[in-house]
């Protein structure tokens, strides 16, 4: 397992918390972890910029980091005294949260042309990351077979960041607008089917596209700069494929309340894996 501190950070960097360690309890699961990656990605995509999280109060959606030259700047605190952090604090037991039984480093390691699969659908590994195991085995009411590597288990998915909404999945495209015919098609028929705008949550099968999202941090450990991924299993009978390659969502209805909106993401997207690169 890398530095823990680093895994720390890296937690940090995912969920916009102050990530810490504690010999007591944690204050959230690796499943609270995806939960509230996927549903800021979510909510920013509707316009919000709060998320509520049990146990841990307000999550503010305004990262600095993905602010440009048209974004309106964050609002100061007001009153006298040093504005305090916008960061919750978040304290998790490393024993009860990682599993590093399960840590596989695939840092050095090409698959090549060799074929993986995970519940009968391509499994592209994780090359050129290091994962760090997540405790999630048995913490699921139905056995653990989304786990395994049969016909039955879930197939992987990964979450990137800035995974959101139609427009910057299946109308958007890096560069501006595109004319190839597969971008217009799926253009054109977001416009016509409202189901087709993609209101959900984001992931990709491929590491590649994750790795092009994903979040970036600077350690304080060693000074060094990694990227960082989530992951994840996605449930087959909830996902959608998206009509550009490699996207997967999970559609939200537009009258779900904010209860049913993190109850389909909890039943719908489990992490396992916590994937460190250094950038």
């Amino acid at each position: 397992m890398p530095d823990s501190q680093l895994c720390l950070e890296a937690l940090s960097a995912l969920s916009g918390c102050n990530v810490e360690a504690t010999s007591g309890v944690s204050q959230l699961s690796p499943q609270d972890f995806v939960n509230i990656v996927t549903l800021k990605e979510f909510y920013k995509q509707e316009g919000f910029k709060e998320l509520e999280y049990p146990s841990i109060g307000t999550l503010s959606l305004q990262d600095p980091e993905d602010q440009d030259l048209y974004s309106a700047p964050l609002a100061l605190t007001e009153g006298p005294g040093p504005e305090p952090s916008l960061r919750a604090t978040v304290k998790i037991n490393l024993q009860d949260f990682f599993h590093p039984q399960y840590d596989y480093d695939f840092t050095n390691i090409k698959d090549g042309s060799a074929q993986y699969l995970r519940g009968n659908e391509p499994y592209i590994r994780p090359c050129g990351w290091n994962r760090v195991a997540l405790r999630v085995s048995k913490k699921y009411d139905d056995s653990d077979v989304w786990l395994g590597t049969g016909k039955d288990a879930w197939p992987v998915s990964y979450n990137g960041h800035n995974m959101d909404g139609s427009l910057g999945i299946i109308l958007a495209h890096k560069g501006g607008p595109s004319d190839e015919p597969s971008f217009l098609d799926a253009a054109a028929a977001s416009l016509v089917e409202e189901r087709k705008r993609g209101r959900g949550v984001y992931s990709t099968p491929d590491i590649k596209m994750a790795e092009k999202y994903c979040k970036r941090f600077k350690s304080k450990v060693d000074g060094k700069t990694y990227k960082v991924v989530l992951q994840n299993r996605i449930n087959p009978e909830k996902r959608v494929k998206c009509q550009r390659d490699h996207f997967w969502v999970v559609y939200i209805p537009e009258d779900y309340s904010d209860l049913q909106t993190k109850a389909i993401v909890q039943e719908s997207i489990r992490p396992y894996g916590l994937l460190l690169k250094q950038a």
